[in-house]
């Protein structure tokens, strides 16, 4: 598998613990103001803020509060000016990882970032040192049980994916980030169920750990992910499966 659909199966394994955390309509409220700030809130003409607005709806996100999130980044409403900034470094093992952050205090927020990778084993480096490892692509992860590899491919690849690998117990589709919106909805206009699906930073290649590493730098994901101000994470580490499964249970 690539790198972009290893990190994809780390984050999907992760992904029924972490939405117990609570915190999914925060940061995706906060990515939706962001999104119509920066390019208004059209949707079809702001194609960040269209794919927010889909992942806020696969959440099971109110349409009033998606609504009041938009007016809010345009102006409409009133709120708080957010700042967006990424902070690069390594973790245990020698993983890059980059944290997207939307924040109203960066002094703040560095320092607790900072933090939060010294004492998960890591250390916090200058923008720039491991952002070139990882492109932006569009993640969109389907069940294996809800469809076979065959018919995945020739819808996803019709609609414009650019790859689609497979993992144990699911299937990723490899999008550019202007093509997700319309891959995810030719999947669901076949009646392709999807997982999950984002647009993010994915990495090149993959750096493998496992044992007391595996562990420090899932815990130091974790801690990064639970931040309020963070809206997401980026890792090129690889772990078996096996490992994988038995750290996240």
């Amino acid at each position: 598998m690539s790198g972009h659909s290893k990190w994809s199966s780390v984050k999907h394994k992760k992904a029924a613990r972490d939405a117990k955390r609570g915190k999914v309509f925060t940061k995706l409220i906060k990515e939706i103001t962001i999104a119509a700030r920066l390019g208004g809130g059209d949707l079809s003409a702001n194609p960040r803020l269209r794919t927010a607005v889909l992942t806020a709806k696969a959440q099971s996100m109110p349409n009033e509060n998606i609504e009041r999130a938009i007016k809010r980044g345009t102006g409409e409403l009133g709120g708080g000016q957010l700042d967006q900034v990424s902070y690069e470094g390594y973790g245990p093992g020698g993983v890059a990882i980059i944290a997207d952050v939307l924040t109203d205090n960066r002094n703040r927020v560095v320092a607790e970032i900072r933090h939060l990778f010294s004492r998960h084993g890591g250390n916090l480096g200058e923008a720039g040192c491991v952002a070139w490892m990882f492109k932006k692509k569009g993640l969109i992860t389907v069940e294996r049980s809800a469809v076979s590899e065959d018919r995945l491919l020739e819808v996803a690849l019709e609609a414009g994916a650019e790859d689609v690998s497979s993992s144990e117990d699911a299937f990723t589709v490899v999008t550019a980030p202007e093509d997700y919106a319309t891959v995810r909805k030719a999947l669901e206009d076949a009646s392709i169920a999807v997982a999950d699906g984002e647009v993010s930073l994915s990495p090149e290649n993959t750096v493998r750990v496992s044992g007391h590493d595996a562990q420090q730098v899932l815990k130091l994901i974790e801690a990064l992910e639970d931040h309020d101000d963070v809206q997401s994470v980026a890792a090129n580490l690889e772990i078996d499966d096996e490992e994988l499964a038995q750290l996240t249970a």
